[in-house]
């Protein structure tokens, strides 16, 4: 829906502004103290500006209609916006890690650090409420894109933490090492976050199975199942932005005209859409029911070809649902 695209570029918009003033308090952070801890966090604020602009234009891109160059549409530049920024992370993580190393060789004389502290420690809830809304509205709208940033976010958040830790054990004890210390243990934390960003979006792009999204379809179905769905099996979900393409095979009894087989899909079809926020396109073919297998697992009572009693409906799984094989018949 557009409303989804809307909500998700809205809250990026704030990523951008957000991350452009933070960027300036920590540089005027390290202008007053000359810590290189401080430093490095504002390096890694860097990257926060630049993918916040990615991410922008990604999600923009992405709600874009499908053209006759993209039928698909253009919402895997997500998944490429998203693999940009983990390789920026990963890269701001070596850049900290330097640095550090290289402060613990040539230690630099540090100043004011009270006001350091206070500054440095403001942007790092300003980066952990919007990370987490960032992470939320990306869950609620299936953006990895937004998902990224939310994460990007917070892992700024945790490697700021620790740069205050050292920076008040600095402070209080006068031990010069411990400011690049504490910086060398976070800027590794840094490259796993980012290296588990790349590995995301790689699943993205070779069309991994989403579980998760998958186990959310199958309990609504679960819920909401109607007798004449006597089975549920081939499903395959693929996201393009917020364009969920969804194909599965779905069993009807095989007695059924054409008209009353799409009235069974069109229920299935409203049933997703509710479920998911995102523009719906879906593919289902029908698959008529083999008696006597198929009665065992049909509900309907008034059968007019029924040849087995019925023992009870099927419970839809992620394992048996993603099969392509008809159950019960």
């Amino acid at each position: 829906m557009q409303q989804s695209s809307n909500a998700t570029i809205r809250v990026q918009q704030w990523v951008v502004v957000t991350s452009i003033v933070l960027f300036i308090v920590k540089l005027l952070a390290y202008f007053l103290t000359n810590s290189v801890a401080i430093l490095t966090d504002a390096l890694e604020s860097t990257v926060n500006v630049v993918t916040g602009f990615t991410g922008l234009y990604s999600l923009r891109l992405a709600a874009k209609p499908r053209d006759e160059d993209h039928p698909y549409g253009h919402g895997k530049v997500e998944l490429v916006s998203a693999s940009f920024e983990g390789v920026l992370i990963l890269v701001a993580g070596l850049v900290i890690l330097y640095e550090s190393i290289i402060n613990l060789v040539h230690p630099h004389e540090v100043q004011q650090l009270d006001y350091g502290i206070i500054l440095i420690s403001a942007t790092a809830i300003i980066n952990y409420l919007m990370g987490r809304w960032c992470i939320n509205v990306g869950r609620k709208h299936h953006s990895v894109a937004l998902e990224a940033s939310g994460r990007h976010l917070q892992t700024d958040t945790w490697s700021t933490v620790g740069i205050v830790a050292g920076l008040v054990l600095l402070y209080f004890s006068g031990i010069a090492w411990i400011d690049s210390g504490v910086a060398i243990i976070f800027s590794t934390l840094i490259m796993v976050e980012g290296g588990k960003i790349i590995r995301q979006t790689i699943a993205g792009i070779m069309d991994e199975a989403d579980r998760a999204l998958i186990d959310q379809l199958v309990e609504a179905l679960n819920k909401n199942k109607r007798d004449p769905w006597i089975d549920v099996h081939n499903l395959r979900i693929i996201k393009y932005g917020n364009i969920l393409h969804v194909d599965c095979h779905l069993t009807v009894p095989w007695y059924y005209n054409v008209n009353e087989a799409h009235l069974q899909i069109d229920g299935l079809h409203e049933l997703i859409r509710e479920s998911f926020p995102q523009n719906l396109e879906m593919f289902v073919h029908t698959d008529g029911c083999v008696p006597p297998a198929s009665c065992r697992v049909c509900p309907l009572k008034e059968c007019p070809v029924r040849q087995a009693a019925f023992e009870g409906r099927l419970t839809w799984t992620f394992d048996n649902v993603t099969m392509n094989k008809k159950h019960g018949g």
